[in-house]
């Protein structure tokens, strides 16, 4: 990691005294703190009245116990989280995970991480993360609407359309935010749809809500080649990952003329040379919930699983790690550049170590940080909200068009900043500044909260 201002090095020495053995917790205080030198040095009050330490410490971490029983009649129990980080700028937002990864270090990086996403994206919503240890993947309906019931009981309490609003995440998407919702309802005796976002259509939720991470991240891309003349015409893409956020970037991708050359899951990975059909994908994927590997048993010839490999190890000008948190190592990213990447863009949280980042800084690849570049599925998220609060439904061009003028527009911020603390095409403290800076003000002025 690179060494960040004397002044902010006791700000981070606390949060690692305070916050022992969580890593990606440490790892994404630290990458923002680097970046905060020049403002301090530039903006001094923000040292003050213990500004910074405030933003690194959540105002509430709710830890609870998920009882529900399994088909067999047997009694499961899963461990339940949230932390509601920072409501500065509006109530909490941000998604709730299911994995067996998940633990309170990994929900606080989360959270962090949302703090500045959602000041980016120009819309009223603090920074939040939750979720659970539980681990979808093999269980029943049955199961999964038992496991989220459970949930939601006893989570529906620190929850409210003007309190705090989760969306999905890793291992939770529209089937499990529908039980969680009908919980919710059941509990509360409410209909309060702005309380959850990513519902279904049919009650209180937003189109273009499952494309808007993966399309947001092409429309942050294609900004970034535009300063250079460029587009993502031709150009051969890799996306990591198969869930929501790499097949919405692989359709948009296509949209724009690009060829996807490869995806992943955790098995390894799959290399088209014609292009991965999206349609195959898509089935397998959202429809038989089965693995990678079925991809080239069902398309037959010019398709190859790689099983075990590393993604990275494909040859191609744009990169798009989609799949989670340090997955893209110093390694993988000597790999792509010695095979000419050009841009790195972040569909993930923080997918990509601090090593790698570097070393795309030092080769001159565009990198685009997750904080900014996959910032369209909250945004979209604040849109359904909107939505919600004056009773309409927009239609999914409308919407589209809102995401595309968000990404845009946080795209220019963050150039407009790195140029501004003489970081020219640094992306990384451009996005850092243009989140800290928002925040900051609002905090200067609700007084030490």
């Amino acid at each position: 990691m690179s060494k960040i201002d004397e002044k902010l090095q006791p700000v981070l020495d606390e949060v690692l005294r305070r916050n022992a053995g969580e890593a990606e917790f440490h790892q994404a205080v630290h990458e923002v703190l680097e970046s905060l030198g020049r403002v301090v040095a530039k903006h001094p009050e923000y040292a003050h009245h213990a500004l910074i330490e405030r933003i690194c410490e959540p105002e509430r971490q709710i830890i609870f116990r998920v009882p529900w029983v399994d088909d067999s009649g047997q009694v499961q129990i899963n461990r339940g989280f949230r932390v509601q980080f920072n409501s500065a700028l509006g109530p909490y937002k941000g998604g709730i995970r299911f994995h067996p990864s998940v633990n309170l270090g990994i929900i606080k990086f989360l959270g962090f991480e949302q703090i500045f996403k959602n000041a980016l994206t120009g819309m009223p919503i603090g920074g939040g993360k939750g979720g659970s240890d539980f681990n979808p993947r093999g269980r029943s309906d049955g199961e999964i609407m038992r496991f989220c019931q459970a949930f939601m009981t006893e989570l529906q309490r620190h929850l409210g359309e003007y309190t705090d609003v989760p969306a999905g995440d890793i291992g939770v998407g529209g089937r499990e935010i529908g039980y969680m919702f009908g919980q919710y309802k059941r509990l509360t005796n409410r209909y309060e749809a702005g309380v959850l976002t990513g519902k279904g259509l049919v009650y209180g939720g937003s189109r273009a809500r499952t494309e808007a991470t993966g399309f947001g991240l092409v429309y942050f891309v294609q900004q970034m080649l535009a300063t250079k003349g460029a587009t993502l015409d031709g150009k051969r893409v890799v996306v990591s990952g198969s869930g929501n956020v790499a097949i919405y970037a692989i359709e948009k991708v296509q949209q724009f003329d690009g060829r996807v050359l490869a995806c992943s899951d955790s098995n390894g990975y799959v290399l088209d040379e014609g292009g991965i059909d999206l349609a195959l994908l898509k089935e397998i994927k959202e429809v038989r919930r089965e693995r990678l590997s079925d991809y080239v048993r069902m398309k037959g010839a010019g398709a190859h699983y790689i099983e075990g490999g590393s993604i990275w190890d494909v040859a191609c000008d744009v990169a798009l790690p989609c799949a989670t948190q340090n997955e893209l190592t110093g390694k993988d990213a000597t790999t792509l550049i010695r095979n000419g990447v050009q841009v790195v863009g972040e569909g993930a949280n923080m997918p990509s170590t601090p090593d790698a980042v570097d070393l795309f800084h030092q080769n001159g690849v565009m990198f685009a940080p997750g904080k900014a570049a996959n910032a369209g599925g909250v945004a979209t998220s604040a849109l359904e909200m909107q939505q919600n609060a004056s009773r309409d439904s927009w239609t999914f061009d409308q919407t589209e068009a809102r995401l595309a003028q968000i990404m845009r527009g946080i795209h220019d911020n963050c150039a407009a900043t790195a140029d501004e603390y003489s970081a020219p095409g640094n992306y990384v403290l451009g996005a850092n500044i243009a989140g800290f800076v928002r925040v900051a003000e609002a905090m200067q002025s609700l007084g030490v909260i």
